[in-house]
């Protein structure tokens, strides 16, 4: 092991003997906020769905919060059953955000900061209520609340709330909003307007440009049947078959491209807030669950190839509830509810903390 890790190590170790032993004196400080609404800290870390779901769920609870930005050590590859309630898996900076007064709410999301959120409550004592977005890894008792997707097939218990995909922040005051902020741009475009908004490869599937070609000719022929037109956004994910995918469209198109674009403004809000019809990739929880944020027709293209067991069991759960439908052919007019899961779970976190 090289220096630099044993001194990230050792002071990792040090922070965590540090607050078990002023264990006490940390609540005492606590227990002196003034009364007023709960202090809320939202743990935002560096993937961006996790930070998404847990600023939506923050923005439904309707109370102020403070964001912390939190960075990881090397250590937070160990499982979680190893870390156990500690700051150990962060960086020292983060570890220096991360002082009394504690807070009254804890929300988080993803295994990496399930340890962090653990600590925090143990340091800010049991009226610390602790919000976990997807499984925690371990500790499942220490928290007040986890809100599991079904995709995921949670189990039963007192503290598990199981969820249709992932919170986000697409409220219709929010669509409301992007839809002025991008009212105008896209007028040059004949209607209907077709978002596609295209993910790309994950840690198991490849997006293939074969893939792309027949993405990008499938969507080209729905927008070119009902007279329309198409509004792109690629990702980082979409690689290699981003030029591919552009090749394929023969539609009228407005492209965002992650890869060259990205010094302008990103149209994706503006794109699910203006569209007439969505068709989005499968590959991500986020981006299919935020495409049916409004109340058109959502499409979803997931061949095989592309899809892990849990992604296809999240489209036929929207499949079956009716918020989307398989890419096939024509679009058709249908609308479905708006589907956002930080409300539900705002709506138990205040059933369970009396707000």
């Amino acid at each position: 092991m090289r220096r630099g890790a044993y001194g990230q190590l050792f002071s990792a170790v040090v922070h965590g003997f540090l607050g078990l032993a002023f264990y006490a004196t940390f609540q005492a400080m606590n227990s002196d906020r003034q009364a007023g609404p709960p202090a809320v800290w939202v743990l935002a870390d560096d993937r961006a769905g996790n930070r998404s779901q847990c600023l939506g769920v923050a923005d439904a609870l309707g109370l102020e919060y403070q964001i912390k930005d939190i960075a990881y050590s090397p250590w937070a590859v160990l499982p979680n059953a190893v870390l156990g309630a500690s700051f150990a898996g962060l960086s020292a900076n983060s570890r220096t955000q991360l002082t009394p007064p504690w807070p009254d709410v804890v929300i988080a999301a993803g295994r990496r900061t399930a340890p962090v959120a653990r600590q925090i409550g143990r340091l800010g004592g049991s009226g610390c209520a602790l919000i976990q977005i997807m499984h925690p890894g371990a500790g499942v008792r220490e928290f007040t609340l986890i809100a599991r997707p079904n995709h995921d097939q949670p189990f039963v218990a007192g503290n598990i709330l199981a969820i249709t995909g992932a919170p986000h922040r697409l409220t219709p005051g929010r669509l409301k909003q992007e839809s002025d902020t991008w009212q105008g741009r896209f007028d040059g475009l004949p209607k209907p307007w077709v978002a596609l908004i295209v993910g790309g490869s994950t840690r198991r599937k490849r997006f293939t440009p074969a893939m792309a070609r027949e993405l990008g000719a499938r969507a080209s022929k729905m927008a070119l049947l009902a007279g329309g037109s198409l509004l792109v956004s690629t990702s980082r994910r979409t690689g290699a078959a981003t030029e591919t995918l552009i090749d394929a469209i023969t539609a009228p198109r407005r492209i965002f491209r992650w890869d060259t674009d990205a010094e302008q403004d990103n149209p994706y809000y503006g794109y699910l807030a203006l569209a007439d019809a969505v068709i989005v990739t499968g590959d991500s929880v986020s981006m299919c669950t935020e495409a049916c944020a409004g109340t058109g027709p959502v499409y979803i293209y997931a061949p095989p190839a592309l899809s892990v067991a849990k992604h296809a069991r999240l489209h036929e759960e929207l499949y079956q509830l009716g918020y989307a439908r398989p890419l096939a052919g024509d679009v058709e007019p249908w609308s479905h509810p708006p589907l956002n899961p930080a409300l539900a779970v705002a709506a138990e976190i205040k059933k369970r903390l009396g707000v």
